[in-house]
């Protein structure tokens, strides 16, 4: 596995920056909306780039170009596919290299019809796979909806208390959490866990394979419950007391890191970058929402419903301990102080 050239375990150390308002319409502004500069009329004229995202989320994923000349974005879907979990005797799992493969195949959907720029890749939060020293995974991640971390909740508190938790993650409090089915793991002895060198989200899984590099996205960091959101670090006297290895825990990267080339096991014929993005999905979603200020709330719907607002800066306080709200990382620096509330699972 290669590493990063940053420092270890730190991510953004610059302020957050806010969400700058949109101008304003009226005619003391209209030098925003003016006609096309001459330098933007020949980035018109240039050769379109074409970026390819990859989509995933609890039931399907999806695969889109995006072509961009200069002035105008188009959007393309190449490559759709679902996305089943699988029960076996261990537990209800992820079927991660289904879903790898699924990948590869709108990989080259989108390469027969042009190069690509780059290409990122986002997905659900919480859930992970671990890797051996030597870059294995071992096992297929398991799903947050397993029922192995029934009582972690009261197992951590049991530790560390509530109100403790809270003001080192700023993460609301759901069994779905990595922090509780890494405790589940710690409290079962697993094999695993005891043998594995490296842990990553499923987003991070996917980003590894494709450039060959380990590293942690911001956004998917926070959903964790594992990350401390003020110092921008693990959360290492956590996840110590609570008896997780903390060396699992991989450097935490802004989006827009470039990780490296498109690794040739994808069939990628041309150098194309592997960039992170918003790796959860969330906050991919909230980056592209026209939001006017930081007065403007947002409803996410998918297999949850996100509503929230975003802010410059995680929201650690008792009234929002009280009413159980997450503060997740957003793009730019920002946070997405929001709640968790049940989407269209039902229906899923």
């Amino acid at each position: 596995m290669s590493s990063r050239r940053t420092s270890p375990r730190r991510c953004c150390s610059s302020p957050p920056r806010a969400r700058p308002s949109r101008p304003a319409t009226s005619s003391t502004s209209t030098a925003a909306w003016s006609r096309p500069t001459r330098a933007s009329r020949m980035a018109s004229v240039r050769a379109a780039e074409r970026y390819l995202a990859v989509d995933l989320g609890a039931e399907s994923g999806r695969v889109l170009v995006g072509t961009y000349d200069g002035d105008h974005l188009a959007v393309e879907e190449v490559h759709r596919f679902a996305n089943r979990p699988v029960r076996l005797p261990s537990g209800l799992h992820w079927d991660i290299l289904a879903l790898l493969a699924e990948v590869r195949t709108g990989i080259a959907a989108a390469e027969r019809r042009g190069a690509l720029t780059s290409l990122a890749v986002d997905a659900w939060g919480v859930d992970f796979g671990l890797l051996d020293a030597r870059g294995g995974l071992l096992g297929n991640p398991v799903h947050y909806r397993d029922a192995r971390t029934d009582g972690m909740l009261e197992a951590a508190f049991a530790v560390v208390p509530r109100e403790e938790i809270f003001e080192q993650t700023g993460i609301q409090f759901l069994p779905i959490n990595s922090l509780y089915q890494l405790l589940a793991l710690v409290r079962a002895n697993d094999s695993a866990l005891r043998v594995a060198s490296r842990l990553l989200t499923i987003p991070d899984l996917l980003h590894y394979w494709l450039s060959g590099e380990t590293a942690c996205e911001f956004t998917n960091a926070t959903t964790t419950q594992c990350f401390n959101p003020r110092t921008r670090t693990w959360a290492g006297g956590l996840l110590q007391r609570l008896g997780i290895p903390e060396h699992l825990f991989p450097d935490v990267l802004p989006p827009g890191t470039t990780l490296g080339p498109l690794r040739d096991e994808t069939g990628g014929a041309r150098p194309t970058r592997v960039v992170l993005p918003g790796s959860h999905d969330t906050a991919s979603a909230v980056a592209g929402t026209p939001l006017r200020d930081m007065h403007a709330a947002y409803i996410s719907s998918g297999t949850w419903f996100l509503v929230g607002v975003e802010v410059p800066g995680p929201a650690i306080t008792p009234r929002t301990l009280a009413l159980n709200l997450t503060n997740e990382g957003g793009v730019g620096g920002t946070f997405r102080l929001l709640r968790n509330v049940m989407g269209l699972w039902l229906v899923q």
